[in-house]
């Protein structure tokens, strides 16, 4: 099954599946993993890429599309919920052949890991590579491993669960863990490759951030905690990068993978699409992550539009004054009855500007998701329900804890948003669904 190893230590990277109720492939790729992926290859490490999420049976337009499926037994805390509960991704025979495969045994297995409540894909995984690759170290990062670090310490059975931040730790401890003897300098830490979308056979499309963090304090959102501090690249760079894709790959998606895109636009998105327009750069770009309306004008509504932004998205989440204030303050309804006004007279019409309501935050009623949805609609835009999902370390978390029936502090699983985790008398997991079926029909 495996040769004899050559000098340069042998790194398998491993994106896990997805186990939920849902879930659909919007440009999904573990983009941090991608970026760990090239600053070890830069620093002499040989790599593998096994992504259990490249599997999608039906492509949509623009490269977005449906993951393949297996229905699997719902975890225990789970077992009420009237649902059936799927593996999403790669076929478990598929990844132990790709195992099988593999002309030499890993020195490291890296693996990273997405939403806190898709854990028991990532034990999957990791049960299936320490039975393959015995006595192999296993490191498990990423979003889940960072957020639950005890819960990954405790129930995982990996060897050393990462919550650090900064590719510069992660290859400081693969060199450790290798006996590679690396240099540390920060110049060769910044002046990394781009990710490493190349380890995929075939690109329908690449994600990219162009910023690090978020300047804005949401009280649902954990990036300020996953990320410390808030940092831009320079727009000519990210520019060529999206030449890169597109001219030498033939990338035609792009999806953007920032949370503040928009933030100080003279400074960074602005220039960013005026290169794209100079470069007659022909791609479809897309923004799944919403965008932040208050800096929303006519200008970058036209420069988007010409750019050729395809999927517009906008954070909005509610328009309850009190529930914005509390929600942390980055949206007021004047300002998004402009951004909408801006995206429209750019070119766009109201149906293809998606926004973003919030259901289910802790002590939200379900008149005010309505009144949230009547809103949107009336300014011309398509309201998109999300759940809301608590997060540890964000500010509605300990508020959260107290108004849920589920207990989110011990069990991750219950911080999925498909439960509706903060239920309660006044928005039941009814009321929700029948929002959503009246939103369907339109």
């Amino acid at each position: 099954m495996f040769h004899v190893k050559h000098i340069a230590p042998h790194i398998l990277l491993i994106n896990p599946w997805i186990t939920d109720f849902a879930a659909y492939n919007l440009w999904i790729k573990p983009l941090g993993l991608l970026r760990i992926a090239s600053l070890l290859r830069m620093n002499g490490f040989r790599i593998t890429l096994m992504d259990c999420l490249d599997f999608t049976t039906k492509t949509k337009r623009y490269g977005a599309g449906k993951f393949y499926k297996t229905k699997i037994e719902k975890p225990l805390p789970l077992k009420l919920i009237p649902r059936n509960f799927s593996r999403y991704g790669i076929p478990e025979e598929i990844l132990l052949k790709r195992f099988s495969m593999l002309e030499e045994k890993p020195d490291v297995i890296g693996i990273t890991s997405g939403m806190t409540y898709w854990y028991p894909g990532v034990f999957k995984v990791v049960e299936i590579a320490k039975k393959v690759f015995s006595n192999v170290p296993i490191l498990l990062g990423g979003i889940y491993a960072t957020l639950c670090s005890e819960h990954a310490r405790k129930h995982s059975a990996v060897d050393i669960v990462f919550n650090g931040r900064g590719e510069s730790e992660v290859l400081k401890l693969v060199s450790e863990l290798t006996g590679s003897e690396i240099p540390y300098s920060q110049s060769a830490i910044r002046n990394e490759n781009y990710p490493a979308f190349d380890l995929y056979s075939q690109l329908d499309y690449v994600c990219i951030a162009t910023t690090r963090g978020c300047p804005l304090r949401c009280g649902y959102c954990a990036s300020p905690f996953l990320a410390k501090g808030f940092f831009r690249r320079d727009p000519l760079e990210v520019a060529d990068e999206i030449e890169y894709w597109t001219g030498k790959y033939g990338v035609n998606n792009i999806a953007f993978y920032d949370d503040a895109l928009l933030i100080e636009p003279s400074r960074h998105i602005i220039p960013i699409l005026k290169e794209i327009i100079r470069k007659d750069i022909h791609c479809n770009f897309h923004a799944p992550n919403g965008l932040h309306i208050m800096e929303m004008d006519e200008e970058t509504g036209s420069l988007l539009f010409r750019a050729g932004f395809k999927t517009i998205r906008l954070g909005f989440e509610t328009a309850n004054e009190a529930m914005q204030l509390e929600t942390g303050g980055k949206v007021d309804n004047h300002a998004f009855k402009g951004a909408s006004k801006h995206l429209k007279r750019a070119g766009y019409p109201g149906e293809e500007i998606g926004v973003y309501v919030m259901a289910g935050l802790p002590g939200q009623r379900v008149g005010e998701v309505e009144e949230t949805i009547a809103f949107v609609k009336e300014a011309g835009a398509k309201p998109m329900l999300v759940e809301y999902s608590p997060i540890p370390y964000t500010p509605l978390f300990e508020k959260a804890k107290r108004m849920s029936q589920f207990d989110l502090e011990n069990e991750p699983l219950y911080h999925n948003n498909s439960i509706l985790p903060c239920q309660w008398d006044g928005f039941t997991i009814t009321d929700f669904r029948r929002l959503k079926e009246k939103l369907n029909r339109g």
